[in-house]
């Protein structure tokens, strides 16, 4: 078949087609099905909070207590309706992606060129594929010009590699290396044209089959879930032996089983953590959706609490450090460099014209090449508007590159014209043969690359040469070529990049820069964006000579890697993570994908990343930039300080009332609380749990301060001191009240009544004063919260209801108080939280004048 011979081939009929997806099935690769409602259900039913919940409340539904009952149930329906949404959600949000990723293919079918979806591609299609074309499976070469395929998805190598056409006796090949016949699914065509016939499409392809290594990779359950799960159970059984106590003591001393079953319930009510199994679903699904905002895709929720305790970020160079676009940066002649603005890519010095005049005529009219992209553009700037562009020049022929000499040649002639004028670029040693260097020449040549690539720069090399009309040689080298000088492209960091590692080096959190290119030209962008440590690098082939022990003593001090493939990021995640790190990795290719999984936070690209990449990460980058992801791990840790505020409360509110349901029981006095109080004192704790304290702005020093120790558990020594003398305070001051208000006579109606009112005010006051461990109540009253202006309102208006309208009262149990009595409850509530308050104002102080041994923050 002679190459591109399009007429002789039929291809499959729209029949076959059709039965070969019957039989084969879609060319795609098997990712996670979408949960179904009632899988998810069942999975949020196996969580051992959410079971305790739901026998709560049964419990209560049993004992006819239909107002608990509908509670608690009612709790089962948020935790259920959330978690169906944000799974929704998010299989929404993936399955965009994957159609966005998924390539078109152009294909032969009943003898006509047809375009149809990449999954429709079937084995025995014949594709046809040009450059720009992404292959859509796995097949062989049938015709082939001067095809060249950028493997690197599946290889790690950036060099495109050269094809041959295939042959019977051609034997089996694995991606990488020159002259093999084999096409495989999610390479790119980046030169040339060619045929080619599918073999394999799906998870049988070799893109599949590497996939399937992410099965023998698992992620263990969070540290976060693990904590609460074990925190919920300590004091479910704390919870049982108190109950059980009190249903003896008050049968016993008192003589009536029932009420001691009632107090028991009661006592039930006050401590069984219901709010716990709310909170953590509630922050980590909002949580995901806040980070959403900032271009990262939340695919597995608890990541988050991960996120906001990573130390280590470990990021490819292109793409995410890089804009991923090449410019012109420098032009090199008569040993003089200009160094242009990589912004300002339309500028050329006058002594350069020519070499940029040859430079573009050397390029294809319409290039998918990134390097010849940049040059054109060149001709859109002040540039374009020179004698130095023809538009008007006609292309005779082009010499294409070849395994033997790694330059491009385009003949041109002028209208009118006697003589041809050709344009060179290639390979800087290309081009010196071109040019017939001698030694010293090329010595000379060799110091100006090398200066050049020590700036972080890949380098062409131009040449010219003219040719009286006649008939054209058929090699480059038959020319006489005359040396114009070099052109150093780079590939510009974002600019926001060197803020955002910054940014991350006073949040305590390495930044480590793995990426295929050379080590000078790695050191170099790592100094443009202020990488740490850029004279220490270590390469792919230095890795592979070390083992699993010198790479962990290494890679304590080395931030860059070069010259590095994908399938070394495992070895780099496990080296970390054996150092106690906890590691946060970007990727986007296919052998990526262990590493992904492997990290503690796997990060996928989204604009070029694989499917399998997306389906082992944890989280999915939108914009494939780097300060997405320094914006999340700002958020994972607001996420995270919230949700231990909201936590602290909990375990704080939670004293005073279950002090005040066991105390009388104990004691032998008047029983104050009643299953009606707790579920209207449940009425603001939940909201102002779950939605206040989530609303809550960062703490101030959120990304000036170290990450939480992966050893380190949600609750602290610090945080649990705290957070018990909180509600023992509390719980004090109510108790203080209620006894003031029994030794002056007041019935239990009376008592009730202010020993109520007490908690109330002294829960609101609790809300005020965790809304920062590290600025006051005046000082966070400045800053806006919606949520918590609400359940403020809502409080207060029921509180006055309750107090003052006689149905209410009945159903309370309330009786009527001095009004001066309930102002002294408020003050109480107030004075419960000021010595807090004043620890607070301590704290900031010793901060301010410089004792470093005071964490202000409670982490």
């Amino acid at each position: 078949m002679t190459p591109l011979d399009l007429e002789s081939v039929h291809g499959l009929s729209s029949d076959e087609a059709a039965l070969r997806i019957q039989s084969f099935g879609y060319n795609e690769l098997p990712g996670s099905a979408p949960h179904g409602i009632l899988e998810i259900i069942g999975d949020v039913a196996k969580e051992p909070m959410f079971i305790l919940l739901v026998a709560s409340g049964l419990i209560y539904f049993l004992l006819g207590d239909m107002a608990e009952s509908i509670m608690l149930m009612s709790f089962v329906g948020i935790i259920i309706a959330i978690t169906v949404y944000q799974e929704r959600k998010t299989e929404r949000a993936l399955d965009s992606l994957r159609n966005l990723s998924s390539p078109r293919a152009l294909v032969i079918r009943d003898g006509k060129q047809r375009r149809i979806a990449g999954r429709e591609v079937v084995p025995g299609d014949t594709l046809i594929l040009v450059e720009g074309d992404r292959v859509p499976a796995d097949g062989i070469l049938l015709s082939s010009n001067n095809i060249q395929v950028d493997e690197s998805l599946l290889t790690g190598e950036s060099i495109p590699v050269r094809k041959v056409v295939w042959t019977k006796d051609t034997p089996a090949e694995r991606p990488g290396g020159d002259d093999q016949p084999f096409l495989y699914s999610g390479t790119m065509v980046v030169q040339g044209q060619g045929l080619a016939e599918v073999i394999r499409t799906g998870a049988k392809t070799e893109m599949g089959r590497i996939g399937s290594i992410l099965k023998t990779v698992d992620r263990g359950e969070t540290r976060l879930k693990t904590e609460i799960v074990h925190l919920v159970r300590s004091i479910a059984i704390i919870g049982f032996f108190l109950c059980l106590i009190i249903v003896i003591v008050y049968s016993v001393s008192r003589g009536n089983w029932i009420e001691g079953l009632l107090a028991g319930i009661t006592l039930a009510m006050a401590i069984i953590p219901e709010e716990f199994p709310v909170v953590l679903t509630v922050f980590l699904a909002l949580g995901a959706w806040r980070i959403s905002k900032k271009n990262v895709l939340t695919r597995q929720v608890p990541a988050i609490e991960t996120l906001g305790s990573a130390t280590v970020l470990c990021v490819d160079k292109t793409g995410t450090l890089t804009e991923n676009r090449m410019t012109v940066h420098s032009f090199f002649s008569d040993e003089k460099m200009y160094e242009g603005d990589s912004q300002k890519i339309r500028s050329v010095p006058e002594n350069y014209h020519e070499m940029a005049e040859f430079a573009i005529l050397a390029c294809k009219k319409d290039p998918f090449d990134p390097m010849e992209k940049a040059l054109i553009e060149l001709s859109k700037g002040d540039f374009g508007k020179t004698e130095h562009i023809h538009t008007g020049w006609e292309l005779i022929v082009e010499y294409p590159l070849s395994p033997d000499l790694l330059a491009m040649s385009n003949v041109w002639r002028s209208p009118g014209g006697d003589e041809y004028v050709i344009a060179t670029k290639g390979a800087p040693e290309a081009i010196a043969d071109l040019c017939h260097f001698d030694s010293g020449k090329l010595q000379s040549l060799t110091e100006d690359i090398n200066r050049m690539a020590a700036r972080g720069l890949r380098v062409l090399a131009i040449a010219r040469a003219s040719f009286t009309i006649c008939k054209l040689p058929e090699e480059q080298h038959d020319f006489t070529f005359t040396y114009l000088g070099l052109i150093g492209f780079a590939d510009p960091v974002r600019s926001l990049v060197p803020d955002a590692i910054h940014e991350c080096y006073a949040a305590g959190i390495r930044v480590i820069m793995i990426t295929g290119d050379y080590p000078l030209t790695a050191q170099n962008i790592g100094e443009q964006i202020g990488l740490k440590h850029t004279g220490r690098c270590i390469t792919g082939a230095e890795l592979d000579l070390m083992d699993e022990d010198e790479l962990k003593s290494r890679i304590r001090t080395t931030d860059l890697f070069a010259r590095a493939v994908p399938e070394q990021k495992l070895r780099i995640v496990n080296a970390l993570k054996a150092n106690g790190e906890v590691v946060a990795m970007t990727g986007d290719g296919v052998n990526d994908a262990p590493a992904l999984k492997c990290a503690d936070i796997g990060i996928a690209m989204g604009g070029r990343g694989t499917d399998v990449a997306r389906e082992s990460s944890s989280l999915v980058l939108l914009d494939d930039n780097f300060t997405s992801i320094v914006s999340a791990v700002r958020l994972g840790r607001r996420i995270f300080d919230n949700l231990k505020k909201a936590m602290a409360y909990i375990i704080s509110v939670h004293i005073p009332i279950a002090g005040m349901s066991l105390i009388p029981v104990l004691f032998n006095m008047p029983l104050i609380l009643l299953p009606v109080h707790i579920v209207f004192l449940e009425l603001i704790i939940d909201p102002a749990c779950s939605i206040v304290f989530e609303s809550e702005k960062e703490e101030p020093n959120v990304m000036n301060r170290p990450p939480r120790q992966s050893r380190e558990g949600l609750f602290t020594k610090k945080i649990l001191v705290l957070s018990l003398l909180q509600g023992f305070v509390v719980l004090t001051m109510v108790f203080i009240i209620y006894l003031n208000a029994v030794s002056r006579g007041f019935g239990d109606a009376e008592v009730r009544t202010l020993t109520f009112t007490t908690i109330v005010i002294s829960n609101l006051c609790l809300i005020l004063t965790n809304r920062s461990w590290s600025e006051t109540i005046l000082t966070t009253l400045r800053s806006y919260n919606k949520a918590m202006i609400w359940v403020f309102a809502g409080t207060i208006i029921s509180l006055i209801l309750v107090l003052f309208l006689p149905v209410l009262q009945d159903l309370f149990r309330f009786g009527a108080v001095p009004n001066i009595d309930l102002i002294i409850c408020v003050l109480a509530g107030i004075m419960s939280v000021i010595w807090f308050e004043c620890y607070k104002c301590r704290d900031s102080r010793r901060i301010v004048e410089g004792d470093k041994s005071t964490v202000l923050f409670f982490i």
